[in-house]
């Protein structure tokens, strides 16, 4: 069985910087971590690699310095790792993420299932999982809080739905979203940490996934910010002075002052 987990950096901090032409999140590497939610995801292909058997492949888009997340993710039990990396993908919105997925994924080769984190938490959009399903014209289910069972054909799974569990039936090949109630994420292991460090790791450009600029990045994201701003927190200490009853009193205004 052919497993591929799709991984996303995000932002280890709320000091989250823009770009003031594109408006997009500037992505430098420094401070970034794997997708919380993806986290779940590597597990769960972990597992499923060691009770079917077969390889589990990590794929990526982002700048270079994600190759660090991804070994991270190798020293997890991930076999090898793929990262796709190209000025044409900078300033992709969803979609333009999804194509360049799909391409990731086609240049793999055959595989048995897809897993993604259910969402990014720097975009909480959940949109990555079904629209790369679409392009790769396969069935998926979102929201999956257990893997029942798999078999060569067809995955057995249960989905939070509205408030109650539903469990499907969906053939292979799939892509499946995760819920963070499916599993704990494992700690690297020392051997896992040092097979990480020269694990199988490819960097892919848009040429050597065949990628079409006008799809790819800015150029291929029908999703434009016109403007985003970072919320700004102050805080203001006022003194009362006087008498209790004086005090009391000014508090009233200010609470009264603040219901306006």
């Amino acid at each position: 069985m052919k497993i591929i987990v799709c991984i996303k950096q995000v932002p280890s901090s709320n000091e989250v910087r823009l770009d003031p032409v594109t408006k997009t999140i500037v992505r430098d590497g420094k401070q970034s971590v794997i997708n919380p939610f993806d986290a779940y995801a590597i597990e769960e292909a972990v597992r499923l690699k060691e009770t079917c058997g077969g390889a589990v492949t990590a794929l990526s888009m982002g700048i270079p310095a994600t190759e660090r997340l991804l070994r991270d993710a190798m020293s997890r039990g991930v076999d090898e790792a793929v990262l796709l990396s190209d000025r044409v993908f900078a300033g992709s919105d969803t979609l333009a993420t999804s194509y360049a997925l799909s391409l990731g994924v086609r240049k793999l080769g055959p595989f048995s299932l897809i897993l993604c984190g259910k969402m990014a938490v720097d975009g909480d959009t959940a949109q990555i999982g079904p629209e790369l399903a679409e392009m790769l014209g396969i069935p998926h289910v979102t929201e999956v809080n257990r893997i029942l069972s798999v078999t060569e054909e067809e995955a057995v799974v249960e989905k939070q739905a509205d408030g109650f569990l539903e469990t499907l039936s969906v053939k292979l090949p799939a892509l499946l979203t995760v819920s963070k109630d499916i599993n704990m994420p494992r700690l690297p292991s020392i051997a896992g940490i040092r097979y990480s460090e020269k694990g199988p790791f490819r960097l892919l450009g848009a040429a050597d996934v065949g990628a079409d600029p006008e799809r790819a990045g800015l150029s291929g994201s029908p999703t434009q910010v016109v403007k985003t701003e970072t919320p700004r927190r102050e805080q203001e200490c006022t003194y009362l002075e006087g008498t209790q009853a004086e005090q009391a009193a000014a508090v009233l205004d200010l609470l009264r002052e603040v219901r306006r």
